[in-house]
């Protein structure tokens, strides 16, 4: 729609604002007259209208099969969209139209803001199932003439109240029609099984349903005012009421066809079943981040534990094994804390990373520059545990073997996400770690040579994630090793 109405139109963006509030509402309009709607827009030059929106009816058979979005119309075409525009009015004179042998009633209804018409809207109904209606019918049809007018003076929707459509109840989830003084004039069946479901064992009708909708709301306290008013349909609000063990949600929305409120309609729907299964999820949840945070708290305890030992140890070669596992335990805890603080399992590893990186620095603090480049993004738990491992041992084995004698330098750790090849299911995560240490000794394989922790590398990398390794010199003059890592992970944002 943007699109349509600015390359078109001389709508200014307050006037285009408004007609996406209009169009976040109209499905209302929609269902209670069983009818499509079509937004007609005047085009800059006033020679034209074009359609920007369209809506068809969850109550009713469609009247348009095609798409109608973008369509344009020549003034003079459809008198009833030029009266509309032109007098300012509701415009309902006019035989049926026939579209493919279906009868249809076209109305025009014109879209008024700050006393200005910015455009149509063509309600369009389908006539071939047509009979006598019900009682709620007549009660969709009157509430639906009720917006019309509502909307022709520019007094809806009202601002500031743009609803999510999926999220808003809808005229088939449950519809009650009230008087100016709050009284039910018609309550809908599914309307009526809602409050039922929250405990009321008579009928609504003649009954003030603020009244009735505190006394089925548990309360400690007295009557809650706020409830009574929002449920008797003072204002347009939106709430839940809970009772019974039960869970219902309201929308009150006046209405003023002629500048007075003469009445409410209150849209409901029974949502206990997902508040329901939106708390056990809640539970779940909490469960799940409890227990990370208890394995990182025994992770932590086990850490301290070798660290505890370390310092007891005579042998040089046995402390700093010791040491060595305290930090392999520590990286592992680390995703641990993370996933602890998250409501799913998915972390942001570029902030582990940089754990993991001043971790591994402390080995020698001041001498060696560890830095990381590029964004590793957010990636499952199930690749962030041995990823977190991987990047620990490498860095490790970088900074005790690149740098003998307590020797200065630098070690980057740089991230790539890369798209997703077309053989493959999944995308590339492209990890670079390069030192600018003493090199690699001569005849140095990393697939068959190493020690303890290239070894655990290797069966990370290959066996675990499913990815590949390899260590190189870094190529040209310059001294120093480059361990290359390239995992498959799943598009994440």
């Amino acid at each position: 729609m943007n699109d349509l109405v600015r390359q078109h139109t001389a709508l200014t963006e307050s006037d285009l604002e408004w007609l996406h509030l209009l169009v976040s509402e109209w499905q209302l309009l929609s269902d209670l007259s069983f009818a499509d709607l079509v937004l007609w827009v005047p085009t800059r030059d006033g020679t034209r209208y074009v359609s920007v929106a369209q809506m068809r009816p969850n109550t009713g058979p469609t009247s348009y099969q095609d798409d109608m979005v973008g369509h344009l119309v020549p003034r003079g075409r459809r008198p009833l969209l030029d009266a509309a525009l032109d007098e300012g009015r509701i415009v309902r004179e006019g035989d049926p139209e026939w579209r493919e042998e279906v009868p249809v009633r076209v109305e025009s209804i014109p879209v008024r803001r700050d006393g200005r018409v910015l455009g149509v809207i063509a309600r369009n109904t389908n006539l071939l199932t047509v009979r006598t209606p019900s009682r709620l019918e007549l009660t969709y049809l009157q509430s639906a003439s009720d917006l019309a007018q509502m909307i022709a003076a520019g007094a809806f929707p009202y601002p500031g109240q743009q609803v999510e459509m999926d999220a808003s109840p809808r005229v088939g989830d449950g519809l009650i029609r009230l008087d100016a003084d709050g009284l039910v004039q018609y309550a809908s069946p599914n309307a009526l099984s809602a409050y039922h479901r929250l405990g009321l064992a008579s009928d609504l009708v003649g009954h003030h349903l603020g009244q009735v909708t505190a006394e089925l709301a548990p309360s400690r306290g007295p009557v809650d005012e706020a409830l009574v008013k929002l449920a008797s349909g003072y204002a347009p609000r939106e709430t839940e009421v809970e009772g019974n063990s039960g869970v219902i949600q309201l929308r009150a929305i006046p209405l003023k066809p002629k500048g007075t409120r003469i009445g409410s309609l209150v849209l409901l729907r029974d949502v206990t079943e997902l508040r329901r299964r939106e708390r056990e999820l809640i539970t779940k949840d909490a469960t799940i981040r409890e227990i990370h945070h208890r394995v990182k708290n025994n992770l932590q305890t086990v850490a301290a534990l070798l660290r505890l030992q370390a310092r007891r140890m005579d042998s040089v070669g046995g402390r700093e094994a010791l040491q060595e596992a305290v930090r392999r335990v520590g990286s592992i805890a680390i995703v641990h804390e993370t996933l602890s603080q998250n409501l799913d399992e998915r972390v942001e590893f570029d902030e582990i990373a940089d754990r993991v990186i001043a971790m591994v620095a402390e080995i020698s603090p001041g001498k060696v520059e560890c830095r990381r480049t590029g964004r590793f993004g957010v990636l499952d738990a199930e690749v962030a545990t041995p990823l977190s491992m991987v990047l620990t041992e490498v860095l490790q084995n970088a900074l005790e073997h690149a740098f003998p004698a307590g020797e200065r330098g630098s070690v980057e750790v740089s991230a790539v996400r890369g798209e997703r090849r077309l053989d493959e299911s999944a995308a590339r995560l492209l990890i670079t770690v390069q030192d600018d240490g003493c090199g690699l000794p001569e005849g140095f394989d990393a697939r068959r040579t190493g020690n303890l922790g290239l070894q655990i590398v290797r069966t990370l990398v290959e066996g675990e994630l499913g990815g590949s390794f390899d260590m190189l010199p870094v190529p040209g003059p310059e001294s120093g090793t480059r361990v290359v890592l390239d995992i498959p992970v799943r598009a994440l944002p």
